[in-house]
């Protein structure tokens, strides 16, 4: 079966024509693009990448595909795919040219690199979303199959993730070079003829360098409303707040509309949180709808369930959220019941349960925590701020889904890879599913972790997260989309 790719095409010749018709004036040879997070974040090195690491890493190393400014998958090292009829095979033609060294790009090299690249993200939740890779092997010169243990719909969308990025001796090749001034990372784009492609026309003039740095949210919307940032990216509901004092003249607040995960995730099962009833309780005891109030956000809705209800069930057949038939005062009283058989457990007598959570710095957090420790007091649960996430009891989860299938969130919870509670049950479930090659098996096997991961009561989910930048109003190569990711090289064309 082959891949339709006319899409992926159109979005490639339509990037050509901007870079070949765009010309911009002498002042605008620099973009200058913030990301919230700390100073050091564009330069990380290994897998486990802060969303700085990740912009920087998708700029300097291409995969066999990658996702353009509305998150659509298109070619990359690789020109073109097709999968075989059975969902099992993804057999790529890399594209004609070189590695930044000028060595040619063959599928030796790209295959022997992307087979590293997996290895490394073993013991990870994307290493989980790879594990139906059984072999990586070159074909032919410039060909290089993947085959798989079982057919895997997202494939494309998990080989463009940046930590897929390919290298040839420890140099990606592109689309921009970077290099370090300071605490900033200047992205250039790469002139095609150094990546053995063909000359465009006048190069230098239809393309600028961007300087990224990374800051505190606070920081990061000073500079933009001062007009020393041109975008800012990666905000979350912990820095929301900051966006108050921008200005309609300034640019806009974009939202992303994204899924994932946003909650608390229980770090630590001793005590009060041994027990998944217990567990139970504090989800009980939140009142998601006057969180979710606080903030204003129109559309933003709250959930009560790890796994959105429409990719639970299907889209045609979605679950119902939890405890849909008990209001928040019941919800409350069978809380409050279960606190108060534990506290009798422990002798009845002194306080109630006292537990820690962690939650990154921001005034968002801030009303978070507020909220929380009021709706733990209600069950008689105390509830005290971490200053660092390490032995915290509980923390706050606040990830975005990479591509749509409960696998996806399943996974974040894997023992071999949350460093946290977790159910050995689930994932054994899990992994009968992903070797499963019959779909009502498959899908029966799912929503069986699901249910085991749920009981479990393992992460507290609040509601979708938040994902936020800020634009200027003449800015180009910005999309607000599904996945809240923004890469860099669209951003590199001047404007016409």
């Amino acid at each position: 079966m082959a891949l339709p790719i006319r899409p992926f095409v159109i979005a490639a010749a339509t990037l050509l024509a901007a870079l070949v018709s765009g010309c911009g004036s002498p002042g605008d040879s620099h973009l200058k693009v913030v990301a919230i997070g700390d100073p050091d974040d564009p330069f990380e090195k290994g897998v486990r990448l802060s969303p700085a690491g990740q912009l920087v890493r998708a700029a300097t190393a291409e995969g066999l595909v990658a996702f353009d400014e509305q998150g659509r998958v298109i070619p990359a090292l690789a020109d073109r795919w097709i999968v075989t009829d059975d969902g099992q095979s993804y057999i790529f033609r890399l594209r004609d040219g070189t590695w930044r060294d000028g060595s040619e790009l063959t599928a030796n090299a790209a295959a022997r690199s992307l087979r590293k690249a997996v290895q490394q993200l073993r013991g990870t939740p994307l290493g989980l979303d790879l594990a139906g890779i059984e072999e990586i092997r070159e074909m032919a010169g410039r060909v290089v199959e993947i085959r798989l243990s079982h057919p895997a719909p997202h494939l494309l969308q998990l080989l463009a993730q940046p930590e897929l990025g390919l290298l040839h001796d420890g140099r990606g090749s592109g689309p921009m070079a970077l290099k370090r001034q300071g605490k900033i990372a200047l992205l250039t784009p790469i002139a095609p003829p150094q990546l053995g492609l063909p000359q465009v026309p006048k190069w230098d003039e239809r393309v600028r360098a961007i300087e990224l740095a990374s800051t505190s949210g606070a920081e990061a919307v000073r500079r933009f409303n001062a007009g020393e940032a041109d975008l800012v990216l990666d905000g979350r509901l912990a820095t929301f707040p900051h966006t108050a004092s921008v200005g309609i003249l300034r640019g806009t607040i974009q939202l992303d509309p994204v899924e994932g995960l946003f909650g608390l995730q229980v770090a630590s099962s001793r005590g009060f949180l041994a027990d998944p009833a217990n567990r139970e309780a504090l989800a009980l005891a939140i009142d998601r709808a006057a969180l979710i109030a606080r903030f204003g956000v129109d559309g933003w809705k709250a959930t009560t369930d790890i796994v959105p209800p429409s990719l639970a069930g299907g889209p045609d057949n979605p679950v119902e959220e939890r405890w849909s038939n008990l209001d928040l005062a019941d919800r409350r009283a069978f809380a409050a019941a279960r606190v108060a058989a534990w506290r009798q457990a422990q002798g009845g007598s002194g306080s109630g349960p006292k537990l820690s959570v962690w939650l990154p710095a921001g005034p968002g957090s801030d009303v978070v925590f507020s909220r929380l420790k009021e709706d733990f007091a209600a069950i008689g649960v105390a509830l005290t701020r971490a200053r660092v996430e390490a032995g915290a009891d509980l923390r706050l989860l606040d990830v975005v889904a990479r591509y749509p299938t409960a696998i996806w969130y399943l996974n974040r919870f894997n023992c071999s890879a949350a460093q946290a509670a977790c159910s050995s049950e689930a994932d054994a479930a899990l992994a009968k599913a992903r070797r499963s090659t019959d779909p009502a098996e498959r899908a029966a096997l799912l929503a069986e972790a699901r249910k085991l991961l749920t009981e479990a009561n393992v992460f507290i989910p609040f509601a979708s997260p938040i994902r936020w930048a800020l634009v200027r109003s003449d800015a180009i190569g910005f999309a607000p989309n599904a996945w809240g990711w923004h890469p860099l090289m669209p951003m590199a064309l001047r404007p016409k």
